[in-house]
């Protein structure tokens, strides 16, 4: 499980250095891709093949289907570590994610989201946390 939060930089090359918690849990090989709220996320490649397989089942015919399936899998990109514990974050996903200096690590149970620090906070901010725990009472999280 990822868990935790990590301010890093990602250079002008594009490399950023995942920490050594998570890079023990991603293993040699993962996939990164555009997550949801405009950050990006990191899946092991066992994850990343269980998210595949719910993505092909679902129904060509559909459109909201096709386009979901699409939005990860067209920006997908398969990533191993450098010597130094870096990844090269694809141009396409810097731009979408807007990855240009700082950059905020977060476990999320099965994969880890990296934001801008900027988006950080502007999506993860909690000042209304009792109204969205209130929420997911409905979907049987009791705390």
């Amino acid at each position: 499980m990822f868990m935790g939060e990590y301010n890093h930089t990602i250079d002008a090359k594009g490399r950023l250095i995942i920490p050594s918690k998570f890079r023990e849990l991603l293993g040699e090989e993962f996939v990164i891709t555009r997550g949801l709220d405009g950050c990006l996320s990191i899946y092991p490649m066992d994850e990343w093949k269980t998210f595949e397989e719910k993505l092909r089942t679902l129904p060509l015919t559909n459109k909201n289907a096709r386009a979901f399936s699409r939005y990860f899998v067209a920006g997908a990109a398969s990533c191993e570590f450098d010597k130094q514990g870096r990844i090269l974050v694809p141009q396409t996903l810097r731009e979408f994610a807007g990855l240009d200096k700082d950059v905020v690590l977060a476990g999320n149970l099965n994969r880890i989201e990296v934001w801008s620090k900027d988006k950080w906070s502007e999506n993860c901010n909690y000042d209304d946390m009792d109204s969205i725990a209130e929420n997911m009472m409905d979907m049987g999280i009791v705390i």
